[in-house]
């Protein structure tokens, strides 16, 4: 009865126990769903991660890629040369002056009325707002307003990352060196010193901030509406042509860094790249890019052109050696060997307002900018408007060096800049480098997503999987014991 009873228990056992290989293949099963799970989660908060990797698609479809190439419309140099001496020259050069003391602190005036028509746009962030900061935030230069025009009761500004704090304040003292005059290509009044703030720009990044809807579509509408006039003639001349290119090179920067920086998620606050919107507002349009290029390179022939007076001003934001730094670079981007070997005449302005009616359409067209100018102050969102009017703003400085002061017409007239107009300049110039090189770096990304082609996933997404798939392999070798 004892062997009887035993032998049943251990048939009992074997009809209960199942096959090794059932268990071993049950239990890799469950743990490769839970990596598919974890990869799938992944693969939310990253978007470019796929998990199957076809690397015969990725390499076929760089040798079609629609990279631009040859000579820059309406410009002397050619997209190879222009994005190589971007890379290994101007945006290294462009990217530690625009932080030094001099070039971050732009005036500007943030509360206007707008002069077309009642602002009603909304924001849906708080980073579009600005808000006054405490004084001790400032160096002493910086922290009490001349004649009293702040009041003594200032915001105190909410805290948080540097990218999403704003702060404004206004300075004691005028940098040395530089003189108070007014850009006949733009509406600001550089005297009005009253109603002036010093915002720090570095606190302030151009990225994503919800302002969207019919009151911003209305400013680009009002500001293309006056860079592409329509004349009795019906004809487009080359100068008109010009306007809307520079205008348009500057939405696609303004849109790039704002897809580069966008809001991916609003309630856990991450941010990150949006290469859907890049690819919508930008790099489908093959003129918006060119238009891109355009504008980058008539900045930088503005800057090329003021050089003698560049390395001449004086750099002092009472910071010593700040100054001294913002100095050196400035000469070395105005002397580099390679920039001026490479692309010595970026834009050549000779040939614009050459006609019989060339001073009529000058004045025409420099009143549609200073119109466009004025715009600026119709923006409903306070740090859109900031980044709007240093741009256009820089531009403005761009086109008064370029074509207020005549070589062949007016040697006797100097050219004079006013200190705001230069940080503006370099901080425009600084953002189309930013743009090119983020076009260069994403393009071939961004197409392999339209074209539903997997992108291959950052080294920490090929980590988590490498790790999960040795976790499924330990726990095949635990069952087998």
């Amino acid at each position: 009865m004892v062997e009887a009873n035993g032998d049943e228990n251990m048939n009992s056992h074997r009809k209960n126990k199942k096959p090794w290989g059932w268990r071993l293949n049950t239990g890799i099963g469950t743990m490769v769903i839970a990596v598919l799970l974890a990869v799938a989660l992944a693969s939310k908060h990253s978007p470019n991660f796929s998990l199957f990797l076809d690397h015969h698609k990725i390499c076929r479809c760089s040798k079609d890629s629609g990279e631009l190439s040859g000579i820059i419309e309406d410009s002397c140099c050619d997209y190879e040369t222009v994005n190589r001496i971007n890379v290994a020259v101007l945006n290294p050069i462009l990217q530690q002056l625009v932080k030094t003391s001099f070039f971050r602190y732009f005036k500007v005036k943030l509360w206007c009325d707008c002069p077309f028509w009642l602002d009603d746009g909304m924001c849906m962030l708080r980073d579009c707002s600005v808000c006054e900061c405490p004084d001790n935030e400032f160096p002493e230069s910086f922290k009490k307003p001349p004649h009293g025009s702040i009041s003594s009761n200032p915001l105190i500004c909410q805290r948080g990352d540097p990218q999403d704090t704003v702060d404004r304040t206004l300075a004691t003292k005028t940098f040395r060196g530089w003189i108070a005059v007014d850009n006949p290509w733009t509406n600001d009044d550089e005297t009005d010193n009253d109603e002036m703030t010093y915002v720090n720009l570095q606190l302030n990044p151009e990225r994503y901030t919800g302002y969207t809807g019919a009151s911003a579509r209305r400013i680009w509408d009002a500001i293309y509406l006056d860079s592409s006039p329509k004349y009795s003639s019906g004809e487009s001349c080359q100068e008109e042509k010009v306007l809307y290119k520079l205008i348009s090179g500057l939405h696609s920067s303004i849109s790039i860094h704002i897809a580069a920086d966008y809001l991916l998620d609003v309630k856990t606050n991450q941010w990150g790249e949006n290469l859907q919107l890049m690819y919508d507002r930008v790099l489908r349009y093959p003129d918006r890019v060119k238009n891109l290029y355009f504008t980058y390179l008539f900045v930088l022939r503005a800057l090329t052109k003021a050089s003698d007076y560049l390395q001449q001003a004086e750099y002092d934001s009472g910071d010593h050696a700040e100054d001294l730094e913002a100095q050196s670079l400035m000469q070395q981007l105005l002397e580099n060997p390679e920039l001026q070997d490479a692309c010595p005449l970026p834009f050549d302005e000779a040939k614009l307002w050459q006609g019989k009616n060339g001073p009529e359409l000058k004045q025409q067209i420099q009143k549609q900018f200073r119109n466009i100018s004025s715009l600026m102050d119709c923006v409903g969102c306070e740090k859109c408007r900031l980044w709007g009017k240093l741009q256009v703003f820089g531009l403005g400085a761009a086109l008064n060096i370029l074509f207020s002061v005549d070589d062949m017409h007016n040697q006797g007239q100097p050219l004079q800049l006013h200190r705001n107009e230069v940080i503006a300049l370099v901080n425009l110039l600084n953002k189309l480098s930013e743009s090119i090189r983020i076009v260069n770096e994403k393009a071939s990304s961004v197409e392999r997503l339209m074209n539903g082609i997997p992108i291959e996933p950052p080294k920490q997404n090929i980590k988590l999987w490498q790790e999960l798939w040795k976790t499924v392999i330990n726990f095949g070798y635990r069952s087998q014991m």
